[in-house]
């Protein structure tokens, strides 16, 4: 394991690497990959966070930041999808520190494909703006947000998608999904399509709402409590954001981290 502290250029290999973000300083990292490579980034703490990442043709990159830190964290990221590569991008937010994220994908050559996933565990403000870019013909991509929202919770998500004229054949998608047990919760979702292009495929989804209560009593019929209830639902919906990772010791690492969190709620 890895631990970064100061700007840093970081170039993936061929496998699974981790590594820790732990800065008392506003941190620049650059980041790369070739072949088949993955990465878990778990962020201690950092001031604020600025990342650039870039992928070679022919590449797949998976990268997941888990979000560890109990302060207040800013971050803007871009990453630069390149001929026939694949980057699949995702962010556990499971903290109760208010988290600002900035993310923008540019599919630049033709049969790119980007995936970014979010799951977020809302006890303070948590705010998403995203952009994925079609730049060229036969590229897609795809955006999945699936958050709970707890008491004093405020969730805000800007999700676009973005097809230019001339990316033919570009396909932009995207869900999101925020999800609450009480009333009081403040939700935005902002789905967004930008199509300047005849010939594509594009679609989103979104849904803002209370637990069914009768799910609720058949679960706590069965002897479940409240808060039983709460993390056994909140799991369902978080723990698929570890999926990006092909790695089955770490994903299993990650969603017993994720359900003591849920458990002490």
């Amino acid at each position: 394991m890895n631990t970064i502290r100061v700007n840093q250029d970081i170039r993936l290999s061929e496998g699974f690497s981790e590594y820790v973000i732990d800065s008392e300083r506003d941190l620049e990292l650059t980041l790369s990959g070739e072949g088949k490579c993955q990465a878990l980034f778990r962020i201690k703490h950092a001031k604020s966070l600025r990342l650039r990442g870039y992928t070679a043709d022919d590449s797949e990159m998976s990268v997941l930041f888990w979000n560890e830190s109990t302060d207040p964290l800013v971050s803007d990221e871009s990453f630069e999808v390149n001929e026939r590569a694949h980057l699949s991008v995702a962010y556990g937010e499971c903290e109760a520190a208010e988290t600002r994220r900035k993310i923008y994908v540019a599919l630049r050559r033709p049969y790119a494909f980007a995936e970014v996933h979010s799951a977020t565990l809302a006890a303070n403000r948590k705010e998403y703006r995203m952009n994925v870019v079609n730049f060229a013909p036969h590229t897609t991509g795809e955006m999945n947000n699936y958050a709970v929202v707890l008491n004093q919770g405020r969730l805000m998500i800007d999700a676009i998608g973005t097809i230019v004229k001339g990316a033919k054949g570009a396909k932009s998608h995207q869900t999101s999904r925020a999800l609450s047990f009480e009333s009081g919760q403040r939700s935005t979702i902002l789905p967004e399509l930008l199509i300047d292009e005849n010939d594509v495929e594009a679609s989103h989804a979104m849904s803002i709402g209370r637990v069914d209560d009768e799910q609720l009593y058949y679960l706590m019929s069965r002897g479940l409590t409240m808060p039983q209830c709460t993390a056994l639902i909140s799991a369902g919906y978080l723990l698929p954001v570890a999926d990006v990772i092909d790695n089955e010791e770490v994903r299993n690492v990650l969603k017993a981290e994720l359900e003591r969190k849920l458990s002490a709620l």
